[in-house]
């Protein structure tokens, strides 16, 4: 008994989780947009306090040691530290094709109505040679 529970608990759980979820708004697709640009920001911010810290830490290595006396090797050059700034987030607004638009050109008017009970020899003659 507690076996055929099991599996139909787990049978259950299974076609719940495998249940399609509707596809987000979009508002929820911009809000997603705007916390992948901040993430993305605030992994420069991380990488340029994380370039400052070697920055201190270097001096402080060259200073402490040429203050003992010790042979130093020069530094190696490397990029400056770029400041990513303050977060800033403009929305991209997405713009419709022309043709969503309705910047096509119209339809000719009709002259004749879309079928008719003429042959089509009638319409277009064959060519006598």
């Amino acid at each position: 008994m507690k076996k055929l529970m099991v599996a139909s608990l787990l049978i259950t759980a299974s076609a719940l989780a495998m249940a399609k979820l509707p596809p987000p708004s979009d508002e929820a697709k911009a809000k997603a947009a705007e916390a992948a640009a901040k993430a993305a920001w605030s992994g420069k911010v991380d990488a340029y306090l994380s370039c400052k810290a070697q920055d201190r830490a270097a001096a402080h290595y060259y200073k402490t040691a040429k203050a003992a006396n010790k042979d130093v090797k020069p530094a190696t050059a490397m990029p400056a530290c770029a400041d990513p700034g303050a977060f800033s987030y403009v929305p991209v607004v997405a713009t419709k094709p022309l043709e969503a638009a309705g910047a096509h050109s119209a339809a000719p008017t009709a002259t004749s109505p879309p079928s008719s009970t003429t042959p089509a020899a009638a319409i277009a003659p064959a060519k006598k040679p």
